[in-house]
């Protein structure tokens, strides 16, 4: 199995961006000190890590079929999963935006053009963006009051983009700038057939349901998490600030959208959200003080964020790449480029 060639080539390039932050924060850090905390961790806490997220994935699955079936689109319950699972392949692609990938093979399918379905990506983002936000807001106005602001901003914002989303005088201006511009023109019927379908999908009645399945399914990946960051310092890190460090650090990978998957942004936030938690430790138990100690604790936070993440972001990237091997041995190989016509803002 090969992704096409423009696929390809973004998720090489996402993961060279990878390697090259993880070994950047592993220099920053002191790797000789990285390095002894990754192989002192227990086996099994890596797989159980794993475990939460594909946990997540099955939940979050919940919210993709409902939205199949608002859109109208028939799939069979296995062919639906890998299609789901096969868009994780582009995780990190500029604010996941890859995961379009989807509607190239939901139209290979079932022949439903592009702009039908791609509109199911913008409705998955934002009730996970709201879940988050519950999960900011459950975990961290406790026990980090000082970032309420980030709740409440990000909160309004959110119904700014919902109230811009249902309005008809919103969709219409958009379509005409784009009828007006001499080189998107043809784009316009497409972006008409896209906000008819995101109104529906993002219909008051319809926020709901899927952003509780949000904050259930992030908060198994947050309880993963927790875990490793208790293995890495035990009973360092409480549970509900697990739950606000890792929600906040994926909201603030997903606002900064250029970069690929939250890459630097998330790991950045998550790592200086840890090293408060992890220098007791290095004072108490290992003695040390001073910049000892800030060094002890950074070295044990890039080596936490570094395996939630291994566990996290680049285990949804395996998950998907395996998916779309599956996808391509039952329905053959993905295709470059789907052919969509210029007109025609709606039907297969």
């Amino acid at each position: 199995m090969a992704l096409p060639h423009k696929l390809g080539r973004r998720l090489l390039l996402g993961l060279l961006a990878g390697v090259a932050v993880y070994a950047g924060i592993a220099i920053w850090a002191d790797g000789r000190k990285v390095a002894e905390t990754l192989l002192a961790l227990p086996l099994w806490v890596l797989p159980a890590a794993c475990a939460l997220s594909f946990l997540n994935y099955v939940i979050r699955f919940v919210k993709w079929q409902r939205y199949c079936k608002l859109l109208d689109i028939q799939l069979e319950t296995g062919t639906s999963f890998l299609i789901y699972l096969s868009g994780m392949t582009l995780s990190v692609t500029p604010g996941k935006m890859g995961e379009v990938f989807k509607s190239w093979l939901v139209r290979q399918v079932t022949g439903k053009r592009i702009h039908h379905s791609a509109p199911i990506v913008v409705a998955e983002r934002f009730t996970d963006l709201l879940g988050y936000l519950i999960l900011v807001a459950i975990g961290g106005l406790n026990t980090a009051p000082e970032y309420a602001w980030v709740f409440w901003s990000m909160l309004a914002v959110c119904g700014v983009a919902l109230a811009l989303v249902g309005s008809s005088g919103f969709a219409r201006f958009m379509v005409a700038a784009v009828g007006r511009a001499p080189v998107v023109s043809r784009l316009a019927p497409r972006v008409e057939g896209a906000f008819q379908s995101t109104r529906i999908l993002l219909a008051p009645r319809e926020i709901l349901m899927p952003t509780v399945v949000s904050v259930l399914g992030w908060a198994c990946e947050c309880t993963g998490f927790w875990l490793i960051a208790n293995q890495v310092v035990p009973d360092s890190v409480p549970y509900l600030y697990a739950v606000f460090a890792f929600a906040f650090s994926a909201v603030a990978g997903a606002v900064a959208i250029i970069a690929p998957g939250g890459l630097l942004i998330t790991e950045g936030l998550l790592g200086s959200l840890l090293r408060p938690k992890y220098q007791p430790y290095a004072e108490t138990v290992l003695g040390l003080v001073g910049d000892a100690a800030r060094e002890a604790a950074r070295g044990k936070a890039a080596a936490a964020t570094i395996l939630a993440r291994l566990c996290t972001l680049w285990f949804a990237v395996g998950v998907g790449f395996v998916a779309t091997a599956l996808f391509s041995r039952r329905y053959g190989q993905v295709q470059e480029a789907p052919d969509e016509p210029a007109s025609g803002a709606s039907g297969p």
